[in-house]
């Protein structure tokens, strides 16, 4: 392997490290793939976005069972949850799609090697070498991997409340997939989208949930409409949201556990069977060799351009590491896709994080992309507002789902659209026609002349951008 000299080593194989071997595999290019773990597909997989998705669709199942009669479906007894076999088949999931990794790695010719990799300088001649062990110490035995270019994509891992350690009641989003039982009570330290999802997860499943956020706000990186109506429709369902709350301490009691916090100054204390911090994740650059590099670091995360390249040339970095990058497994996607154009020298264009669409998958669901109202305004632009519920839509009625709404936010001199922000039903497909339109840079005018099947929800995005206008026609 010593005299081997790989196009791309990858170090990572999470969403954006397994997307750049593969495509750098299709486009004639000798891969090496470097992951620590025995198994492909980093958090996202294992303990991220696939089994929590899996688990929100068992509980979107179990909601209509338990709305049943209004459907006009009678005489099902009592349906008997089987909190077994729920994990089970989110199992199952993740076992399937880590083969097919394994499938696609081989397909691609893509050589996969087992071990922790390090950076351990600039390059030598154009080639630079990463140091491979057996673990992440020091012991352990020692091969080196030689490449022209290399990719850090070594993913992110949950941050924690200082002094607390994950075990069996102070859960992150790797132990509350794993849960032997539900439990009767839940406190969620923070409302992203881990925070959200898992409250919508298991009061869909009966918990009592708390969810605890120190801003002003629940899931505060969305619109403020948006935020507002998921306050209301979480309210709604019995999930106590207190925002401006400042966790204080998280002791263990004799059943569960106690969260002291203050909310505007006052003091107060839930108790619960089970806490969640969520409150964000925190990149993994330590002991990656990064510091023998001139690699900019901030905060942890990995300063690149548009073309996904670090400070130090043959250097690239992609997904939940980099700087000023959302951290969602499709940054990673395209991140990698941009990079490994650039390094094949195929045509590509330079990636625009502004165009890049967040989804929650809690109930209702939310998808946005581009500027919100109060960016938009921030930044300058004169923004004109379309918005359409709901509940004016045929399908959303059919299929009793009448909560949420498209909001549009447009420039009101040229008409482009500049930001789309969704709850509701399918939100997060919902939202692929107005990523289409922000990168085709498409107007209100484009969008209303453009035709929407009916009766469907997307109808809602043609409603939304006629609403812009005043002139949509179902509200």
């Amino acid at each position: 392997m010593a005299d081997k000299i790989y196009d791309l080593a990858i170090i990572g194989s999470g969403p954006a490290g397994y997307t750049a071997a593969i495509r750098a595999g299709q486009l004639g290019l000798k891969v090496a793939l470097i992951e620590k773990d025995s198994k492909l597909g980093g958090t996202c997989l294992h303990v991220g976005c696939i089994p929590t998705k899996a688990l929100l669709f068992n509980a979107e199942l179990w909601d209509h069972l338990k709305a049943a009669k209004e459907f006009g479906i009678e005489d099902l007894g009592t349906p008997k949850l089987n909190w077994g076999a729920v994990q089970q088949r989110k199992d199952k999931i993740v076992t399937k799609h880590a083969k097919g990794l394994e499938f696609l790695m081989r397909k691609n010719k893509v050589d996969t090697i087992t071990g922790y990799g390090r950076l351990t300088g600039s390059a030598k001649n154009g080639v630079h070498e990463v140091e491979v062990s057996a673990s992440g110490g020091a012991a352990g035995e020692r091969k080196t991997v030689k490449a022209k270019n290399v990719m850090l994509a070594t993913g992110s891992e949950a941050r924690m409340l200082p002094g607390l350690q994950p075990d069996d009641r102070i859960l992150t989003n790797i132990e509350i997939l794993s849960l032997n039982a539900i439990p009767k009570s839940l406190i969620i330290v923070g409302s992203g989208a881990v925070g959200v999802e898992f409250a919508s997860i298991y009061n869909s499943f009966g918990a009592e949930c708390t969810v605890l956020e120190m801003l002003p706000r629940i899931v505060p990186l969305e619109d403020e409409e948006i935020s507002k109506e998921l306050d209301r429709a979480f309210r709604k369902r019995n999930i106590r949201t207190l925002v401006n709350a400042s966790v204080k301490k998280v002791e263990k009691t004799k059943d569960g556990v106690a969260v002291s916090f203050e909310v505007d100054g006052k003091s107060q204390t839930a108790t619960a069977d089970k806490v969640l911090i969520a409150v964000g994740r925190k990149p993994r650059t330590e002991n990656v060799g990064v510091e023998k590099t001139k690699i900019k670091i901030e905060r942890g995360f990995v300063h690149a351009d548009g073309w996904m390249q670090t400070d130090e040339p043959g250097i690239y970095a992609a997904g939940d590491i980099v700087a000023g990058m959302p951290q969602l497994a499709h940054a990673g996607f395209i991140a990698a896709k941009v990079a490994v154009a650039h390094i094949a020298g195929k045509n590509a264009k330079p990636l625009d994080r502004n165009k890049i669409p967040a989804c929650t998958y809690c109930h209702p669901e939310i998808g946005s992309v581009g500027l919100t109202e109060a960016a938009a305004k921030q930044a300058g632009r004169s923004a004109k507002i379309g918005k359409f519920p709901f509940s004016a839509n045929s399908r959303a009625s059919i299929v009793g789902a009448h909560e949420g709404f498209i909001k549009i936010v447009s420039d009101a001199k040229y008409g482009e659209v500049l930001g789309v922000h969704i709850i509701g039903p399918s939100a997060t497909e919902l939202i692929a026609e107005a990523v289409a339109a922000i990168e085709l840079e498409a107007t209100v005018e484009d969008l209303m002349y453009t035709i929407h099947a009916h009766p469907t929800l997307s109808e809602g995005m043609l409603d939304a951008v006629e609403s812009v206008e005043g002139l949509a026609i179902d509200f």
